[in-house]
């Protein structure tokens, strides 16, 4: 009888502190989360609030009594960063950002042998690009995103990029500033080409908008600023920065509106306008726009204000820039006295007409602290250190990782450690955050969630990084072949500096003599990652099959370039025989590349075509929205052909191998009758096909991926020599 009512107490006291503990909206939150992650995982951990550290963010891990693992942290985002570290160290567990992957779990789940606590380094960590709104998010429902920001939390972003639904907020002004519905709507570009709207290249591209489509997003929106606010993150909302519609010059011919440089080779008829932030109307418009959008979304007062970006400012005087910004942050002020300016450094290395004292100048026109300054491109070029640190604006240290969603192995992983590591000693407090402005998602989160993890006092040597990431990629601890294979990736292959169509060959329009798209490395020691990858039992988690895709299509595209050179070189030497031979296995090589792709379904065309078809019932809209999903990853617009071109199934087989075949045979025609190739007929017939492939609404085949492993391992025997060198060299 003692016992029982011994036992009866136990389990009140536990039940009355979890119920303590639930009352905490933090606590709750990360519950949720967990809950969301997996129901078994949410019964094994427990979470608990605990105080900052010297005013850090701060997580610890422990057991408990009733063998349970207790995540305490100040906030709901440290409890999940702290949940994230137990999933990963000793889960061996990688939470996909995707929504359609379950969270694979042990079937026993670990207890720790010691307790940890780690706090944040720097408090700001930030998340997302403009364009990551085209090139991925575009046709993203609510699930997409609940996923996504959960994995956002557990990396301990803090500061997203929001920009979901403006546009219903926008049309509110301009229709109140005397424009009509479809004259705003012709105004706006299509779903997928919002983001370089919103910074002001293009107006009108591939639009007008569907009034269906901005009533759901502000629906959407509403539910992602509340779920991440939820999770203590403060949403970067957008704020007006001078780009009008023409019509305004009509409406108000007085106004100081001036059109702004033609961008990336659009027609004048898609050029943009900017309104002078001295001119009254521009207050006008801040405040019509921050109040409409503040009731339907609120407002955490940090706004996203890119004025220039990509475009030329009416002037580069440097006092012209400097009113520019001051008048801009006072509109900002006028209707939110707690606003902060959270801007883009992109346009310091984009356009190098910002000398320093030109950058002093914008920077300074703001009071200091009010401008948050996104160093974008740090991997590559640090912007801090040419322009003294921002001239006393703090700054966010950002790795972008890479441009238009491209597919390719790349990554400047070690060095962007190395230099967050240099920049902390020598900022001081002038280095605010750290974050990732990637253009598009891609399928391999691991050189994200390594700067991510940077934010967080974690000091980790190179071998205990590779070790811990390929356990949570083999699912099981000491996973001697995956370690091998991410230690070549790691020391050898992720130290590449993506660029602008860092394409692979054969996602690019083919052109004779044009040898590489790609970034470069040794790619026999690519070969002998691959190897050690298929050395494995089995592949039993996502993240290793994604590991498996990404590397073996890298390496069938690397030989795609070499089976092109030769074809090539049998064209000069008018040699037909040879050019059957090498186009016959170019054409072989895009048929495995496709099979090989779609063992993942995130390496699909269907899943992106799905995905924009799904977000109507009307099928004249799912066909319009398909229309923008074709055409953003293959013709873009203006000069951008292939920009954002992907090595996907479907997109491979059918899209690149057609311009593949009909080079192949130009060539081979052009040799049979002893011709230079026609490259002027070739380029119209493509942009035609192009054009016609756009508006096809034919959804490719999907077969069902085979395994990974074995199918892998047929291409590794069939396409390369069996030494570990290959035939790459």
């Amino acid at each position: 009888m003692n016992i029982h009512r011994m036992m009866t107490a136990v389990i009140g006291a536990v039940m009355t502190m979890t119920l303590a503990a639930s009352a905490d909206p933090d606590v709750q939150q990360a519950q949720d989360l967990c809950a969301r992650l997996s129901e078994r995982l949410q019964r094994h951990i427990v979470f608990k609030k605990i105080e900052p550290c010297r005013g850090a963010d701060v997580f610890t891990l422990e057991n408990n009594a009733q063998g349970q693992v207790v995540v305490a942290g100040n906030n709901a985002n440290s409890m999940a960063v702290g949940l994230n570290r137990y999933l990963n160290r000793y889960c061996h567990t990688t939470v996909s950002w995707y929504a359609d992957v379950p969270v694979a779990l042990p079937a026993t789940l670990p207890l720790l042998p010691a307790g940890e606590r780690v706090a944040a380094r720097v408090p700001q960590r930030f998340f997302l690009n403009y364009c990551t709104y085209g090139y991925t998010m575009a046709f993203w429902q609510w699930h997409d995103w609940e996923r996504f920001i959960d994995w956002m939390a557990l990396n301990g972003v803090n500061m997203p990029l929001a920009i979901t639904g403006q546009e219903a907020v926008w049309l509110r002004v301009w229709t109140a500033l005397g424009m009509t519905d479809d004259e705003v709507r012709a105004y706006f570009t299509g779903p997928a080409y919002l983001p370089w709207h919103r910074m002001a290249n293009i107006d009108g591209w591939c639009g007008p908008l569907p009034e269906q489509w901005l009533d759901g997003q502000v629906k959407l929106q509403q539910r992602i600023v509340q779920r991440e606010r939820a999770l203590n993150m403060r949403p970067v909302l957008p704020a007006f920065a001078g780009h009008v519609p023409a019509r305004l010059r009509e409406l108000f011919p007085d106004a100081d509106i001036q059109s702004l440089s033609a961008w990336a080779g659009f027609d004048d008829r898609y050029r943009t306008c900017f309104l002078n932030s001295e001119d009254p109307l521009y207050g006008r418009i801040q405040r019509m726009f921050l109040e409409e959008q503040t009731r339907l979304f609120g407002t955490d007062h940090i706004y996203g204000v890119d004025p220039f970006n990509e475009v030329d400012p009416p002037s580069f005087d440097p006092d012209y820039l400097h009113d520019v910004s001051r008048h801009i942050y006072e509109s900002l002020t006028a209707v939110d006295p707690q606003a902060e300016w959270l801007q883009m450094a992109w346009f310091l290395y984009y356009q190098h007409e910002y000398t320093p004292e030109r950058t002093r100048a914008m920077l300074t026109g703001v009071p200091r602290g009010k401008m948050t300054m996104l160093d974008y491109f740090c991997e590559y070029k640090e912007m801090w250190r040419d322009h003294e640190a921002f001239y006393g604006q703090p700054f966010v240290w950002c790795y972008l990782g890479n441009f238009g969603g491209n597919t390719n192995v790349q990554g400047r992983v070690k060095e962007a450690g190395l230099r967050i590591e240099q920049a902390l000693k020598q900022c001081g407090d002038a280095m605010v955050g750290i974050g990732s402005t990637l253009e598009g998602l891609d399928v391999q989160q691991f050189p994200y969630e390594y700067v991510l993890e940077k934010a967080w006092a974690l000091p980790k040597t190179d071998e205990q990084v590779v070790d811990e990431l390929a356990d949570r990629h083999a699912g099981i601890e000491g996973a001697v072949a995956a370690r091998r294979a991410w230690d070549i990736l790691y020391h050898g292959v992720l130290d590449i500096t993506p660029s602008n169509f860092a394409s692979p060959l054969v996602c690019s329009y083919p052109v004779q003599g044009k040898e590489s798209r790609g970034v470069k490395y040794d790619a026999t020691l690519l070969l002998d990652a691959w190897d050690w990858m298929l050395a494995q039992d089995s592949v039993t988690t996502d993240a290793m099959t994604i590991d498996v895709v990404w590397v073996g299509r890298q390496l069938l595209g690397d030989l795609f370039i070499k089976e092109k050179q030769a074809f090539d070189r049998a064209i000069d030497a008018a040699d037909t025989t040879a050019m059957r031979a090498r186009s016959d296995r170019m054409l072989d090589l895009l048929a495995d590349l496709d099979r090989l792709n779609a063992c993942h379904r995130h390496a699909t065309l269907a899943t992106w075509l799905q995905q924009a078809r799904r977000l109507s019932d009307n099928w004249r809209l799912s066909d319009y929205y398909e229309m923008n999903a074709r055409r953003i990853i293959t013709t873009w617009g203006g000069n951008l052909n292939d920009y954002a071109c992907r090595n996907w199934s479907g997109l491979v087989g059918e899209y690149y191998t057609h311009l593949w075949r009909d080079y192949i045979d130009t060539a081979m025609q052009a040799v049979a009758s002893r011709r230079p190739m026609d490259n002027d007929q070739r380029r119209r017939r493509a942009a035609d096909y192009g054009e016609q492939w756009a508006v096809s609404n034919l959804m490719p085949a999907t077969e069902p991926g085979a395994d990974v492993l074995t199918l892998a391992r047929q291409l590794r025997a069939k396409w390369f020599k069996p030494s570990s060198a290959g035939n790459l060299e």
